[in-house]
């Protein structure tokens, strides 16, 4: 009586896995860098918004707000996130205010989320640091 046994043998399973661990290697760094890409975006995106709820204000009240906090407390509000308690999207935001200026800052949490920092100005102005 002949045995028939059907399966893979042990350098089909290794041959398999092998290929499955190089295809891997080369597609998580691509999708960090999209990450990343993403955040960056976010960030600029981000710094756009705050900009434009500081110039709303200055409009109304003839002075930019003292802190960020005025921005969130109207009704109704300026920002309806508050991007400046809690990183954002790999981000940390804050923002140095004063009647007449502002400078609005994004840096990266880490090195896994965002590989540039920017900043934002008065004149609305987006550089990349």
């Amino acid at each position: 009586m002949k045995i028939n046994r059907s399966g893979f043998t042990l350098v089909e399973i290794m041959i398999v896995v092998f290929i499955v661990a190089l295809l891997a290697t080369l597609a998580i760094p691509n999708l960090l860098q999209a990450r990343i890409t993403a955040n960056e975006s976010a960030a600029k995106a981000t710094l756009k918004s705050i900009s434009n709820a500081l110039e709303n204000y200055y409009s109304i009240n003839s002075q930019y707000p003292s802190s960020t906090s005025a921005l969130l407390g109207d009704t109704p509000p300026y920002l309806n996130t508050d991007y400046f308690s809690a990183p954002h999207q790999g981000y940390n935001f804050s923002a140095a205010l004063a009647a007449y200026t502002y400078s609005i800052v994004a840096l990266p949490v880490s090195t896994s989320t965002g590989s540039a920092s920017f900043s934002m100005t008065t004149q609305g102005i987006l550089m990349q640091n």
